[in-house]
């Protein structure tokens, strides 16, 4: 199993391009199932979850290709398989996402209840209740989602009760073949959906409400293939600042879009980390002591909780007390007790980690436990003591296109070994 390590003490200094978006690229992949024809998706990540789910639109009869290293083509014409598979699905929850296109072309899907990291219940029935609004038949039977409708799927108001992103992905895809009109009430406005919703217009859908918790969309007889550009990382964007933060530093990342981290850079900033927004630039510098900030990981445009770890990780290096509360996920505090390994003082109440900053963490052997956790274990690797050793890193690889060598590149000491 392959393992990476870190000689922590180094300032990073140098240029980081950040890669296109994990979660904007899987459910705008997921969409090219909704009609015939050839996709072309642009600024797309070399990642595994990338890999697993062209996969399992290969199973389905989907044909694709990479023109060059981030540029994808995807042939929809031959769409006759509906169920997702236990064996692609148990590695990552978003294949889920393939439930309301193909019950939205083919009438019918079959697909395996997700797996991925293990941080908490992430229930679909959001889902489900919002395509039996649409009026779609469900069923689970043997770890299966069957779902079927006869005819068209039918315009209705679905509310979530908490915003849910991937819960107004798969309806946003469901409703816009559906006969009339849907009201998606309570919806999530990550950026992440504004480019589904983007891709789903030049595909000839009609939608109102972009970038708001209200989307209405008119229902369409056929759509027709598009273009689109994946937009920016906007978590991996998060982790390099971060990561500047722990290690100190002067790093500029390109390709990147300021606007989608409002409350990251506001916490940064207040964390002595100094900020510079271009239109599509980040400059970021540490240089003097790090202060506490306390944390809230709500909704967008909230606190994310794909950067909870890694703020925590940052939050060790401080002489103050952070708080830091988790609303998101109730089973992400997994990295807490490989922190402590390096010497970290967090003590865990519910959903609330108290940390205690000791100003200083040393290298330890560490186990990632999910992908977040992961990143969160290598800050503190390029601000310990040391050397820091973190095993089960292929996590890592579902979310971060070469970490190791983007890190590398800017003057961090990291390195990964290939085990048996």
């Amino acid at each position: 199993m392959d393992k990476i390590l870190i000689e922590g003490g180094r300032p990073l200094q140098g240029e980081i391009k950040i890669s296109g978006a994990k979660n904007g690229a899987l459910p705008i992949i997921a969409a090219t199932l909704l009609c015939p024809g050839t996709h072309i998706l642009y600024n797309v990540p070399e990642l595994r979850d990338i890999r697993t789910i062209l996969q399992l639109l290969g199973t389905l009869g989907a044909t694709w290709e990479r023109i060059d290293t981030n540029t994808l083509k995807i042939n929809s014409d031959q769409i006759t398989e509906f169920e997702a598979s236990y064996e692609l699905v148990k590695t990552m929850r978003a294949s889920v996402l393939v439930l309301g296109p193909l019950l939205a072309r083919l009438g019918r899907a079959r697909v395996s209840l997700p797996g991925g990291c293990a941080i908490g219940a992430r229930p679909i029935d959001f889902h489900m209740q919002g395509l039996q609004k649409l009026g779609a038949q469900l069923e689970l039977e043997q770890g299966y989602v069957d779902a079927k409708v006869c005819g068209r799927l039918r315009g209705n108001t679905v509310y979530f009760d908490i915003p849910s992103v991937t819960g107004t992905e798969n309806i946003l895809m469901a409703a816009v073949l559906a006969e009339g009109t849907t009201i998606i009430k309570n919806s999530a406005k990550e950026p992440e959906i504004a480019n589904l919703i983007d891709m789903l217009t030049g595909m000839g859908a009609k939608i109102e409400g972009r970038d708001t918790d209200r989307l209405t969309i008119h229902g369409v007889k056929e759509l027709k293939p598009a273009e689109i550009a994946i937009i920016p990382d906007r978590i991996e964007t998060g982790t390099f600042l971060i990561a500047v933060g722990a290690a100190g530093g002067d790093v500029t990342l390109t390709n990147c879009n300021p606007a989608h981290l409002p409350s990251l850079f506001e916490k940064l900033r207040s964390s002595g980390i100094y900020l510079e927004a271009g239109e599509r630039s980040i400059r970021v510098i540490r240089s003097g002591p790090l202060k506490n900030v306390d944390i809230k990981t709500m909704p967008y445009p909230g606190f994310p909780t794909d950067l909870q770890a890694q703020i925590m990780a940052l939050m060790t290096l401080t002489e103050g007390l952070s708080v830091i509360h988790e609303n998101i996920f109730e089973n992400r505090f997994m990295h807490v007790a490989e922190l402590r390994r390096m010497g970290a003082d967090i003590m865990v109440e519910g959903g609330k980690a108290i940390v205690k900053g000791q100003g200083r963490l040393d290298g330890a052997q560490v186990m990632a436990t999910d992908l977040r956790a992961s990143a969160s274990l290598v800050i503190a690797g390029l601000a310990a003591r040391g050397i820091t050793e973190i095993s089960r890193v292929y996590h890592l690889d579902r979310g971060y296109d070469d970490l190791v060598g983007k890190l590398g590149a800017v003057g961090a000491k990291i390195w990964r070994e290939t085990g048996n």
